[in-house]
């Protein structure tokens, strides 16, 4: 079993979305690691506010049949691949950030993503519920990255959101 790091965000019906998208993963994976949920603006574009969080899933599947999976979980909550991957409003983005200690291109898919380390919305929950865990290429934790960026300029808000009866 290798843990992935997947990174969740909607800004259109935001809570329907997230929450379907977890339970779609703790039906697959079973227990599920669920980082705090952050309210933050877009980025890259004049659009609606995203809920992001970080889910951690053991998987024996490929990469490239997660990305299938996890495309197929965002088609099925309405995200429009048509629109291309310029920044736009999403139904629903899932990302895989890591997977285990992979380093480079996997199945097509570059690891561990760049946006780790680039945007709040990403590491802040990453570090909240792996920040003792070394990122595959810098080998600094979580934490160690997150303490050493400035991201004053991306406002982020932890908010109270409850999923299948517990607040994350």
């Amino acid at each position: 079993m290798t843990r992935v790091w997947l990174s969740l965000g909607s800004n259109v019906e935001r809570e329907k979305h997230i929450r379907a998208a977890l339970d779609a993963l703790a039906d697959r994976f079973g227990d599920i690691i669920i980082s705090p949920v952050y309210d933050s603006a877009s980025v890259g574009f004049d659009g609606s506010p995203f809920l992001n969080l970080v889910v951690g899933i053991d998987t024996d599947l490929p990469v490239r049949a997660l990305v299938e999976w996890l495309q197929a979980l965002e088609a099925a909550n309405g995200r429009r691949r048509e629109l291309g991957r310029q920044y736009n409003d999403r139904t629903l983005d899932l990302d895989i950030l890591t997977w285990g200690d992979a380093c480079g291109v996997v199945d097509g898919v570059t690891l561990p993503r760049a946006e780790v380390v680039k945007h709040a919305f990403v590491l802040r929950p990453l570090a909240d519920v792996a920040g003792d865990e070394r990122h595959p290429a810098t080998g600094q934790t979580y934490r160690e990255l997150l303490a050493a960026k400035d991201f004053s300029a991306q406002a982020l808000h932890a908010i109270p959101f409850t999923w299948r009866g517990r607040t994350l």
